[in-house]
């Protein structure tokens, strides 16, 4: 089991942890919880001894193999399925040792390493890599295709793989969702729960944490404290306690300023003194308790729209795609004031493309598209995040929305979104994710949608925010779609959902749970029509499956070409923002004689900055692309 005592973390100047403790038993699945900030990372990088106290101790079994989530990915030649087998290091050792037993003929050596492979599982080894890749969202295709040739969160389902794959008796998860969609996270969610060993998560999707762990440790004022059951139990333990703590606190403050009253007007009575100096000594002894207060500084309140026209968006047999590619054929959708839409549907369906389209990025290729001229999109994606001026205040992007607003109301504004005080006037520069995607919905907010598109907006977000942006989503009157993985906030501010599958977009009639259960279906279908065919023609048409696999190929080719000379721009650009970022650092660049240069450079950034976003964003879509049609081919 894993002991912490008396645990003293300091980082900097800020205290972590203090006279914490904490046992986990082995074989108990442990959610980690706690605002942002107050050292959940920092309690696995301890477990896994990247940190060590500052005082107290902490017990890990030796014996124990961790499995951890690597951050980052290198851009390597070698395949996805290849990747995630190297991060099962003893398979790889014994492979290493197999081949140089093999040449030379070592024939003892060679039995012995064939029994350890068998031990470790390597002749199942590739199967089970595959079906992890395959749950993860990665098709059969993809898994042959290079690592580089992936986008930074496909990179991280190829970590997430990494660790799944290992033998462990430990398993640390830090957000392992947010680069998930939701059957992804479905699936991923059975996998966890099937998983033998000590697991500990930090997430900050309620409905995923509810559903895997059966204990919570909630990471709060220096201290490690422990709750039995899942989330939604923390979450009513904690209210009763902290509705008895308030009741304790008025009553001992009720106790106080009696005995203060009585200390005061008889501390100098000759009778009374006694007493008095008896009750101030009780009082000096007193231990205050602190009133109870909820964790929670966000506030936020979608303002009323400037209109409402009905309907907002019509559109009638359209069609919409990439190049000649249609992507989604003969869409039928009204949006109206008070739609509530959740968009359901597989990885590379075209979730995002009838986002795109209804945010403008896209046109119709074929059908009726009108949209309202007192429409208002509030659209909201991750990647919106990089169009922060990262030298500017919160306040000063809100400034240039709203000139002749006063100061005082951007600030109060600013501040039901966690930027309170000196937050508001500090540089964006070095906001944590989460802080510059709250950003990005407090400017959304404050310009009065009538239409919201919202595109994996909890990415980032902790759980206080996640509430926040829930209950302001309820009250808000316009129209809404949304693509999440947040099964918590789909089920509280949807009314409909829709199902986007086979080139259609139709509505779905069901819940979550209903989905849910479409996608086993589904799948089960998949399985059985692949087994029937395998059982039909055990010795396949070899000519027509490499005529099939040539004609795919040469689909993919000229889409292929466009995303390398795409990632050669991108480089290229990273490289010469990374070198105009250190021109900027040089202070003597600011001195006003150097004030044409420095106007140059933040142009040049700004222009190159612009060049790189929509750069990726056409290398997503030729990606969405490429998905769609592995996927139609079935190869």
């Amino acid at each position: 089991m894993i002991t912490i005592s008396d645990a003293q973390l300091i980082r900097g100047t800020k205290t972590l942890l203090d006279e914490a403790s904490l046992t986990i038993y082995p074989g108990h699945k442990v959610g980690l919880v706690g605002a942002n900030g107050t050292g959940k990372s920092s309690l696995l990088a301890l477990i896994l001894g990247q940190l060590h106290l500052d005082k107290g101790e902490i017990s890990v079994p030796s014996q124990w193999r961790i499995a951890t989530v690597a951050q980052e990915t290198p851009a390597l030649e070698v395949s996805a399925l290849e990747y995630v087998l190297d991060g099962d290091r003893e398979f790889r050792e014994l492979e290493t040792q197999l081949a140089k037993a093999e040449a030379e003929d070592n024939g003892h050596r060679i039995a012995e390493l064939h029994g350890k492979l068998d031990a470790v599982g390597g002749y199942s080894i590739r199967a089970r890599a595959g079906t992890l890749l395959a749950g993860l969202g990665f098709t059969e295709a993809q898994q042959s295709h290079p690592v580089k040739s992936f986008s930074g969160g496909w990179r991280m389902r190829l970590n997430l793989a990494q660790a799944l794959l290992c033998r462990s008796e430990l398993l640390l998860l830090d957000e392992p969702t947010n680069h998930l969609d939701l059957d992804t996270m479905y699936w991923l969610e059975g996998w966890i729960k099937s998983y033998q060993g000590t697991l500990v998560l930090i997430s900050h999707d309620r409905d995923f944490i509810d559903a895997i762990v059966d204990e919570i440790v909630h990471v709060e004022h220096q201290k490690l404290n422990f709750y039995k059951g899942n989330y939604s139990a923390f979450e009513h333990t904690r209210a009763e306690r902290m509705a008895q703590q308030q009741v304790a606190y008025e009553r001992q403050q009720r106790e106080r300023a009696h005995m203060q009253s009585f200390v005061d007007r008889f501390r100098y009575k000759a009778s009374k003194a006694k007493q008095a100096q008896s009750r101030l000594k009780a009082l000096e002894r007193m231990t205050e308790l602190m009133p109870s207060k909820a964790d929670s500084p966000f506030y936020m309140e979608f303002r009323e729209p400037d209109a409402l026209p009905n309907p907002l968006v019509k559109m009638e047999d359209v069609s919409v795609g990439y190049g000649d590619k249609a992507i989604l054929n003969k869409v039928h959708l009204n949006l109206v004031p008070g739609a509530r839409i959740g968009l359901l549907g597989r990885n590379g369906a075209g979730k995002s493309t009838l986002i795109k389209l209804l945010s403008e990025q896209l046109s119709p290729m074929r059908g009726l598209y009108e949209p309202n001229p007192g429409l208002n999109i509030g659209y909201f994606a991750q990647h919106q995040i990089e169009f922060l001026q990262l030298d500017d205040t919160p306040l000063q992007h809100l400034q240039r929305l709203a000139p002749n607003a006063r100061e005082q109301e951007l600030r109060d504004f600013l501040g039901g979104f966690g930027f309170q005080g000196d937050m508001a006037l500090a540089q964006v520069r070095p906001f944590s994710g989460g802080e510059k995607a709250r950003l990005v919905l407090a400017l959304l907010v404050w310009q009065r949608p009538n239409l919201l598109l919202l595109d994996e907006p909890t990415n980032h977000l902790d759980l206080e925010m996640r509430h926040a942006l829930t209950v302001a989503l309820q009250g808000f009157e316009g129209a809404m779609v949304i693509v999440s993985h947040d099964r918590h906030l789909l089920r509280l501010t949807c009314n409909d959902y829709y199902l986007v599958d086979g080139g259609e977009v139709r509505m779905f009639d069901g819940d979550l749970d209903d989905y849910h259960q479409w996608l086993l279906d589904a799948a089960k279908a998949a399985t059985a029509s692949v087994s029937q065919v395998d059982e039909a023609s055990p010795a396949q048409d070899k000519k027509l499956q490499k005529r099939l696999e040539a004609e795919l190929r040469q689909k993919l080719s000229p889409l292929k070409k466009r995303q390398a000379k795409l990632e050669a721009e991108q480089s290229q650009a990273t490289d010469r923002l990374a070198e105009l970022e250190n021109l900027l650092a040089d202070t003597s660049l600011y001195e006003a004689e150097q004030k044409p240069k420095l106007t140059e450079i933040l142009a040049e950034r700004t222009q190159l900055s612009q060049a790189l976003e929509e750069s990726e964003m056409n290398w997503l879509e030729l990606q969405e692309e490429i998905d769609t049609i592995e996927a139609e081919s079935g190869l």
